[in-house]
């Protein structure tokens, strides 16, 4: 883990690091409670981030929600409440709830969006995120915005179309795009070395001609320093950069899906033992930021923010039905 010393320097002082290791927690038990109203018939489905919450919370914090813009995949829970949207937005999502932010209801789980917050729906349709990340930031160069887009897929979505074309287009014209590749080792039940013949997905920045870099996402301050410094270039003018955070993935793909199939519980038990919210925990505490008593109050208040968020949300309304063709169709023309 890095020095804390060197980050100061990046706007990271002890109460933002702080602050980096509540999302996290929160994303994490959040996550957790999802399954638990799944498994009680409550939540139709589930597609998790455990595993992948330092990504995610340190590569929000790195950007400037007032004038930057979030495309993200369907695992970055805690990326968008990082971003700005809470607990109880999340879970009225999950629920398929009238005052769902993202769609009203409409989309499935874990599609987020909230335009207020500057997040951008996504589509379930992998790696179409990556274009649309592309097409906003390009608006806002053309419009002289400030600002970036940071894009995030799994390593299995670079293997379809949409991601390269994007990339080509952004490279050619430097748009200010940061596209994060969390590549936890699978893209479902198929593991890395047979969708690719590469070990780093981030040299095929070299095809495009814009930086690829490679991190370690159990490590969020290594994490937040190259998404500071990809915004830094995007901002400048200098274009996209490519980012591959190496994390995990500590669930099945979704609640539909069996890992028991394709992943031995040993290498499981080896993947956990790189677990981003355990090693950020010892490391605050290595540099006395945290201690026993500050655990004890975040628990509390974790709890208590996952208990408001499920009983609000399971009391809230469900869509009107007689909405069900809203924003499907265009009005005829007149």
């Amino acid at each position: 883990m890095a020095k804390s010393k060197a980050l100061y320097g990046l706007d990271l002082d002890a109460d933002r690091l702080r602050t980096m290791y509540y999302y996290m927690v929160l994303s994490r038990e959040l996550d957790k409670r999802i399954w638990i109203l799944n498994r009680q018939g409550k939540s139709a489905f589930v597609i998790s981030g455990q595993g992948q919450e330092g990504v995610q919370v340190a590569s929000a914090l790195a950007l400037n929600p007032a004038t930057d813009w979030l495309a993200p995949y369907y695992r970055d829970m805690a990326m968008v409440m990082a971003f700005g949207m809470t607990p109880r937005e999340v879970m009225l999502g999950q629920l398929g709830r009238a005052l769902d932010p993202s769609s009203g209801g409409r989309q499935m789980p874990s599609h987020f969006g909230h335009h207020e917050k500057h997040i951008l729906t996504g589509s379930s349709p992998v790696a179409t995120q990556v274009v649309h990340a592309v097409g906003l930031a390009w608006s806002m160069k053309l419009k002289h915005e400030a600002g970036v887009v940071l894009t995030s897929l799994g390593e299995g979505s670079t293997n379809q179309g949409e991601f390269h074309e994007a990339l080509n287009f952004a490279a050619v014209h430097r748009v200010p795009v940061i596209v994060l590749v969390e590549n936890n080792g699978y893209a479902i039940s198929v593991p890395q070395h047979r969708e690719m013949a590469i070990q780093d997905v981030a040299i095929r920045a070299q095809g495009y001609g814009i930086p690829g870099v490679v991190v370690r996402g159990s490590d969020p301050l290594e994490v937040y320093q190259v998404i500071y410094e990809a915004r830094r270039r995007a901002i400048a003018g200098d274009g996209p950069t490519l980012v591959e955070a190496k994390t995990h993935r500590y669930t099945a793909h979704s609640s539909d899906d069996d890992d028991r199939s394709y992943r031995s519980r040993e290498q499981l038990e080896e993947e956990k033992r790189d677990d981003a919210v355990v090693r950020f925990r010892e490391w605050l505490e290595q540099e006395k930021l945290w201690d026993r008593e500050a655990e004890d109050t975040l628990k509390k208040r974790v709890k208590q923010e996952v208990d408001d968020a499920t009983d609000y949300a399971e009391a809230a309304e469900l869509p009107d039905a007689g909405t069900v063709y809203d924003h499907v169709y265009g009005s005829s023309p007149a």
